[in-house]
């Protein structure tokens, strides 16, 4: 799979009537997309009462008090109990971070959990997800050429903003469409 054709920082925008009620209204930033898997975290569902402070706890790590009330995000389907930070790449550790897309990067180190409380020394932005998305070899190709997907460019703000509720028709808003205008049902030109 060529660089240009790599999916690798850009959004999944479901489109309605997906088969899967997972992925229901879902918006998945793909990490990684190569010619045998892809692997996204979906930016829209938050975990029911979990939040941060929830998961520094139980690590037993360190919970300040912006920890408390802040989201966790469900990133996906696969290992649920798996955390991922997502964040800014201006904060990185090592080999331990993944940097993908334009300024942006994974870690899923206890250390990345506790730079999300931090300030002064952590990224600018960042969130906790639990879970991913995954699809085998030819999966996520097949299922754009089914429609299943549209695919736009990733957004900052869209990415790291709390309001999870709107941020499918949001993203369908960038690519200039009304999710009030779409159909359920799906074809082939």
């Amino acid at each position: 799979m060529s660089e240009a054709s790599t999916l690798t920082g850009r959004l999944l925008v479901a489109m309605p009537g997906i088969d899967d009620p997972r992925f229901e209204h879902a918006v998945i930033l793909i990490c990684a997309h190569g010619p045998d898997h892809a692997m996204g975290l979906r930016l829209d569902r938050p975990a029911p009462g979990v939040d941060l402070k929830t998961v520094l706890d139980k690590l037993d790590a360190p919970a300040p008090d912006q920890s408390i009330g802040r989201v966790v995000l469900m990133g996906g389907p696969v290992e649920r109990e798996r955390g991922f930070v997502l964040h800014t790449d201006d904060w990185m550790i090592g080999e331990d971070s993944l940097p993908f897309g334009d300024g942006l990067a994974m870690t899923g180190t206890r250390e990345a959990l506790t730079a999300m409380t931090d300030d002064v020394g952590g990224p600018r932005r960042s969130a906790l997800l639990l879970g991913y998305a995954g699809w085998g070899e030819g999966q996520l190709e097949e299922e754009l050429a089914d429609n299943v997907w549209l695919t736009a460019e990733a957004d900052m703000d869209l990415i790291f903003d709390g309001e999870h509720t709107s941020k499918w028709t949001r993203a369908l808003a960038q690519l200039g469409v009304d999710a009030a205008m779409l159909s359920t049902q799906g074809g082939r030109a």
